[in-house]
């Protein structure tokens, strides 16, 4: 089972490629299991801190309505 990361080679999760990080959060904000997006733990680690790291500067709400 391959994931979006590793189709299209993306070694570096960074965290001003919003269209990216919005893949991996669910309808209601929250960042998706690693069970459902397929990712390894040090992908997963990566994702999660991009997007804390975007929430932080303003790229992606904390929330979704």
């Amino acid at each position: 089972m391959t994931n979006i990361l590793t189709q299209n080679d993306i070694q570096h999760v960074d965290y001003k490629d919003i269209d990216l990080l919005k893949q991996f959060i669910n309808p209601h904000g929250r960042v998706m299991s690693r069970k459902r997006t397929g990712l390894t733990a040090k992908q997963q680690r990566a994702v999660e801190a991009a997007v804390k790291r975007a929430r932080f500067m303003g790229l992606l709400p904390y929330i979704q309505k």
